[in-house]
């Protein structure tokens, strides 16, 4: 019984006391934006966005008001809430763009998406929007503390894209649908010349074009094998000291070597 007294109590207290940081009617803007803080300082994230709400709503065009809106941005933040998150960062450039903490809420709606981004097998959507928000950063903040960050996790993200589409390519030539495997293989080429898997897509493109020829016709096989040389040249161009050379040399020959068979045979059927 003295057991449960004593919780009793404790709860009693518990809740009194949370019931003092909680925003009543008749509150000046000063004392709910002193208890929405005090919420946010002990980590209440949930309970802070809420007081940050009353405060915005009550406190537009105030000084008060502006930093109750970086912090409602901030508490969503905090707990992990990143799509309205970068909703409330976004509100703030907007509304405070002369604001010194201009540039940090920039930054931080950026970092919203970026947690948003998912693995690299699903919709890449807040992958691109972070992308896009990291360097409108960049470009307006160039001296920033936080630019070179930025420029990591533009880099880190399109590893992820060009690592997707990579994935695409290898799932065609696992299908065997070799075509297909160097279109994809292409797009990494093109938009990720700065990734890892642009050259890894570059040696299997000369390989799924050496495929596409093997179980062609025999009429397109020359032009196909004709496109492994050439990927494998843009290779040579692109990374003359790449990993995977020797590799590529193995499928360069294979690729020369065929068409050595296929011209020897046209030039004998034509005596």
């Amino acid at each position: 019984m003295r057991i449960i007294i004593i919780l009793s109590l404790a709860a009693i207290t518990l809740m009194s006391c949370r019931s003092q940081d909680l925003i009543r009617p008749g509150d000046s803007l000063e004392v709910a934006y002193e208890k929405a803080m005090n919420q946010f300082e002990e980590e209440n994230y949930t309970e802070a966005a809420r007081a940050f709400e009353t405060v915005v709503s009550i406190g537009r065009g105030t000084d008060i008001g502006q930093d109750a809106q970086f912090y409602l941005a901030e508490s969503y933040y905090n707990n992990r809430r990143y799509l309205i998150a970068a909703s409330e960062y976004a509100r703030y450039s907007q509304f405070h763009p002369n604001s010194e903490r201009r540039q940090i809420a920039d930054f931080k709606q950026g970092m919203s998406y970026y947690n948003l981004s998912p693995r690299f097998k699903l919709d890449q959507s807040y992958t691109n929007r972070a992308i896009e928000n990291f360097r409108l950063f960049r470009s307006r903040y160039p001296n920033s503390e936080y630019a070179e960050q930025a420029a990591d996790k533009i880099s880190e993200l399109r590893e992820k894209l060009a690592r997707r589409d990579f994935n695409a390519a290898e799932f065609y030539m696992r299908t065997n649908r070799y075509r297909s495997a160097a279109i994809y293989f292409d797009i990494v080429i093109d938009q990720y010349p700065e990734t890892k898997w642009a050259e890894r897509s570059l040696v299997s493109q000369i390989e799924a074009y050496i495929l596409y020829a093997e179980n062609s016709v025999p009429a397109r096989q020359e032009e196909r094998f004709e496109q492994a040389l050439e990927s494998y040249n843009t290779y040579l161009q692109l990374f003359p000291r790449g990993e995977n050379r020797s590799k590529a040399e193995d499928l360069y020959d294979r690729a020369q070597n065929a068409l050595d068979e296929i011209r020897e045979r046209e030039a004998v059927a034509q005596n």
